[in-house]
């Protein structure tokens, strides 16, 4: 590859075609703000009124999932670790099984608006203010470097503005979730998640063209050490392996569609309990779909550079910056292609901070303001939704500075969704399948699971990993030109690099087995960690202060007939409570059971506040 021209620049039609996506995203929001009355009501701008169906709501799963870190991330993580990353597929079906079938019932059945609602029905109120600030502590943060992570890498490479495109992406998500609201959120999610499909599969028929095909991809990879799809070496402490994907990632992914918000949210939106599963269904084949396409872009990034690593030879400073390295090396002779990847990229941004401040919105509403002022007017509501929605816009900017100062990993943002989202997936675990638990042993149990997951996490931001535990793949760069180095040398095969300004660098010599076993523990099993610690801290505090002799409501608890109705395909299962049931407050929680829920736990707090 010694004949590589210098990459292309990001040109007229480029910036056109990434103005075009961010004008139509921005017309969904003023469409669904004014189309039919606008948001009436605040159930019809926090959830669709409730009346979604399964095919949008599982694009938007899939597009909201799907961050700009997935898209320049994973193609890079292909290329220094190998194609083991595609068992994340086996990963979904298990993820999308048991949030099918174990959350999404519950949810359903008791139509809660927050998902966080679950914890005051189950536990107490207190728990519930726990879940919702986490909830809201882990959005922000992720959020705002879901935000700087793309721009900085776009920045870098094709020297698109870094603040403009900060700004530009906070603005006009904030626009349309604070216009048009959930629907608005839903429909941009649809529309953005076609545009990263055509830009990943744009880069992969183009660099398929320039390297003589499919095949010819696939037989560097192979040489290349590229296509280890197995590896099934039980030890937790390397990065990837059969292990730490399956099991690892299906807790992480869990704590994400299964209790976190900006999901949840989506999936009881819908009208029926089965276009709800449906939805997740679906969604699974835009996974599969998202997955192929970015193990294949990093494949052929591999066969592109496999004898002239840009990252060795410094034409890049990170490896996130491989994607759209890449794109401008083979797209620089067809205008308006590098902009359809860079809209593809901010697709998944967009995606993923619209959903997020959609579900900010909304927890601040139901769980912080609501149950401290009940007589507020729908009206007001509405108002303060939109408020709180541009609050939060501006609270993702600022966080996007925020991580530019601290020179956060893409690793580190996705660490984020294990250390906070781990604990957080025991707890709700705890209250739908252990109906022995109390809110001692809940709230005992997430604060030890936390604890522990936090520890980990920050050990292995400052004392990270050594390449004997990682295991990255050799990089070479043989085939460079040696003149079009800023440095003079024989360049080889580099090994694991940092490149986090906040990280300490720490002599082999001096590690201690600490660090090279706790702290080296695969990122992968930060959520596993904190989803078992709470697990079992939970029960056993639970049972030596008296849970057992608690009463519980089945509503509350994953029960048979919850399974046993995926069969009943002949009469229609009624599949809320009875909102005749309960006296539902003039201008309150929208929730029919929430009258219901203060009832309860009232009562169930003074039942098991003691042994």
């Amino acid at each position: 590859m010694s004949t590589h021209q210098e990459t292309g620049t990001f040109g007229v039609w480029d910036y056109l075609v990434f103005a075009g996506m961010l004008f139509i995203s921005a017309a969904i929001g003023v469409y669904y703000a004014f189309s039919r009355g606008g948001q009436q009501t605040p159930k019809d701008f926090m959830m669709g009124g409730r009346k979604m169906t399964a095919m949008p709501v599982a694009l938007s799963l899939t597009a909201s999932f799907i961050s700009a870190i997935t898209v320049l991330g994973s193609p890079s993580e292909v290329y220094r670790f190998g194609s083991i990353l595609s068992l994340w597929a086996i990963s979904y079906v298990l993820v999308v099984l048991i949030t099918a079938e174990v959350f999404l019932p519950v949810f359903y059945r008791l139509e809660i608006t927050s998902t966080y609602e679950y914890l005051e029905l189950r536990f107490n109120k207190h728990i519930r203010l726990c879940g919702t600030i986490l909830f809201i502590f882990q959005t922000i943060l992720y959020t705002g470097i879901v935000i700087y992570a793309p721009a900085l890498a776009l920045n870098q490479v094709t020297g698109f503005n870094l603040w403009g495109a900060i700004i530009v992406t906070g603005v006009v998500c904030t626009f349309y979730c604070t216009m048009g609201g959930f629907k608005a959120v839903i429909w941009t999610d649809v529309f953005q998640v076609g545009i990263m499909v055509a830009g990943l599969l744009s880069v992969i028929i183009q660099a398929a063209e320039i390297q003589g095909g499919i095949n010819k991809i696939l037989n560097d990879s192979y040489h290349g050490g590229r296509l280890n799809f197995w590896d099934f070496n039980p030890n937790p402490l390397q990065r990837y392996s059969f292990w730490t994907i399956i099991i690892g990632g299906t807790f992480a992914s869990t704590s994400i569609y299964g209790i976190n918000q900006s999901q949840v949210q989506r999936y009881i939106a819908c009208k029926s309990r089965f276009q709800a599963k449906m939805s997740l269904y679906i969604n699974l084949i835009g996974q599969w779909l998202i997955l192929a396409c970015t193990v294949f872009c990093g494949l052929a990034i591999y066969s592109r550079y496999h004898d002239c690593d840009p990252w060795t030879s410094k034409k890049i400073s990170a490896p996130d910056q491989l994607m759209p390295y890449l794109v401008l090396d083979i797209m620089r002779d067809y205008p308006g292609l590098p902009g359809l990847f860079v809209a593809c990229v901010y697709g998944g941004t967009l995606s993923t901070v619209s959903s997020s401040i959609n579900a900010l919105a909304l927890v601040t509403i139901e769980d912080l303001i609501k149950p401290h002022f009940r007589s507020l007017s729908e009206k007001t509501l509405s108002w303060l939704l939109k408020g709180t929605s541009v609050l939060f816009g501006v609270l993702c900017i600022g966080m996007a500075a925020l991580a530019s100062l601290i020179g956060f990993l893409l690793q580190a943002a996705i660490s984020i969704f294990g250390i906070i989202g781990g604990p957080l997936l025991g707890l709700f675990a705890l209250g739908i399948l252990a109906p022995f638990v109390n809110s001692v042993g809940a709230f005992i149990g997430l604060t030890a699971g936390f604890v522990i997951s936090l520890w980990i996490g920050i050990g292995a931001q400052l004392y990270p990993p050594l390449p004997e535990r990682t295991l990255p793949l050799s990089l070479t760069t043989d085939g460079c030109n040696m003149t079009d180095f800023h440095h003079q040398g024989n360049w080889t095969t580099t090994t694991e690099t940092t490149f986090s300004t906040s990280t300490l660098q720490v002599n082999s010599t001096e590690r201690t087995p600490l660090m090279d076993n706790w702290y080296s523990l695969s990122y992968m099993h930060f959520s596993t960690i904190g989803t078992l610690v709470t697990v079992f801290v939970g029960i056993i505090i639970s049972l030596l202060t008296g849970g057992r002799k608690q009463s519980l409501d089945d509503r509350f608890l994953l029960t048979k007939e919850d399974f046993l109705s995926n069969f009943d395909f002949f009469k229609r299962e009624k599949l809320i409570l009875n909102p005749q049931s309960y006296t539902k407050e003039d201008g309150g929680i929208d929730n029919p059971t929430f009258s219901y829920t203060e009832m309860y736990s009232t009562a169930e707090s003074r039942k098991i506040s003691g042994p």
